[in-house]
Formats: structure tokens, sequence, C-alpha cells
């Protein structure tokens, strides 16, 4: 509690609270501290909850990522049935599009370029948007890249990642397709602006692993999985308020006791 906030309350209460003395002070504090109190309880409980639900979210997403890969097929059949696919361990069988690249502005240990998303035409006819990794923006081309653009049937491992459904924020610029730069993962567009068949692009990505590229680009394995969990300070912070209070409320009413 502020100090000012706690003189009042040490005074109030201090104070002899006696229809002589100054009764609305003490009534006043009567009706505050157990309202401020039931607050601060609620917030510090509130918190525990959501350090409980963080460290079971944490827990959840490091089992998908370390659990033994499964097709993307298998991926789909979990996603239908209503499962958590994201940073899931996959891997997929295709040949690579590379003239139907999308790109997504970026930056990578400091520098600005863009995550290459490349559809991947597998066996079945069907489209998987795989995001190769990182390139730095003057290679944004992939003709500035010849080395990584690997042609043939090719074995992709990496983490699934869950589509978004709408822009994160209002903040985030529009995505400029004209330009081929995407300031939010749109998959509908992505897959839309390069003409794939809706009904035939998988709902989902997947973020390529770091497996060396001829050339070294793109940079695979640059998921970042950076969920902070803070709540066990803000859970000491609010039951720490709650304790305060209660501490200038008891001493407060021992210093009256001895006055009186």
């Amino acid at each position: 509690m502020p100090p000012r906030e706690c003189s009042i309350v040490n005074e109030t209460l201090a104070d002899d609270a006696s229809p002589a003395g100054r009764p609305w002070r003490f009534w006043l504090a009567v009706i505050l501290v157990p309202i401020a109190l039931g607050i601060l309880l609620s917030l510090g409980t509130w918190q525990v909850q959501r350090l409980h639900w963080k460290e079971d979210l944490l827990a959840s997403i490091e089992a998908r990522r370390t659990a033994a890969p499964v097709s993307v097929e298998a991926i789909e059949q979990e996603l239908g049935a209503g499962a958590e696919i994201d940073y899931r361990a996959a891997t997929a069988s295709g040949r690579f599009l590379y003239d139907k690249e999308r790109h997504f502005l970026a930056t990578h240990r400091g520098q600005s370029g863009f995550y290459v998303y490349t559809p991947l035409v597998m066996t079945d006819g069907r489209y998987l948007l795989v995001n190769r990794g990182f390139v730095p923006y003057d290679r944004k081309e992939p003709s500035t890249r010849p080395e990584g653009l690997v042609e043939g049937e090719q074995k992709i491992s990496g983490l699934a990642r869950a589509r978004l459904d709408e822009k994160p924020s209002a903040l985030v610029p529009d995505n400029d397709e004209a330009a081929n730069i995407f300031y939010w993962k749109d998959l509908d567009r992505m897959a839309a602006s390069v003409d794939l068949p809706q009904d035939k692009v998988l709902p989902f990505f997947l973020d390529a692993d770091d497996q060396p590229v001829s050339g070294g680009l793109p940079i695979g394995g640059v998921t970042v999985i950076d969920l902070p969990n803070n709540h066990l300070q803000y859970v000491i912070t609010w039951y720490g308020l709650a304790f305060a209070l209660v501490s200038v409320v008891l001493y407060a009413l021992v210093k009256r006791r001895f006055r009186s």
C-alpha cells in the first residue's frame, strides 16, 4: 500500500473513534479496508490461476515440440478432431514451387529481411505452405540465392503452426500482396495470391527446422517460442500488498489500544 494511504489508515484507526473523535474517518476505514483487502486477494488469486494456466500451456507446447514427429496428414486429422497442433513436430514430403514464394517481413538475430513461405506440392496433389526460414532483405528474390532452390522430391521436418483467422492487431499494417510483402500470416491470401486452389491447401503452416540448405539460404529453424511467465511475481505483489494492508491495520489497532 502506498505510504500516504498507510498513514491515513494508521491515523484513522489510531484516533479516538468515539463520537467525540472523527467518526466519519473511522467508518470510512471500516468500509474501505475490507474492500481493498478483498480486491488485493482477488487479484492475487487470479494470478495464481493464470500461473497454473501458463505453466500448463508451456508444458503442453514443450511436449508437442519434443514429441516424435508425425506426418502432416496426422496433423490434419488431429486438427479436425479439435486438438491443439501449434508447435507439433511434423514431417512432410513433396516438391517446392519456388516461383510462388510468399515473403513475411521479419528480423533474425538483429538483421531485417523475410521469412520465405514456399508452397510444397505433395504426392496427393495438395499444398502445404512451408516457412523455409530467413533471408536478408536484399536476398528476397529467389534468383539471388539459386543454390538453395533444390529441385525434386524433398522431405521436410519442422513444427506445425496454426493459422491466424484475423490480423493480430490494428497496429499491424495490411499485407501488400502486389509487392509480395506480408505483415501478418494470412494463409488464405498467401495461397490465393499465387493461385493455389483453396480446397487443396492444408489449413496450417510448417516451420522448417535448421537443416542446412545449399548456399546457406534460407536459414531454417527460426521458430520463436517466447511466452513470458511473470505471473509468480504478480502473485507476490498482490498478496504482498494484502499482507501490508493487514499489517498496517493491526499496527494501528494495537497502537490505539495502548494509547487508550
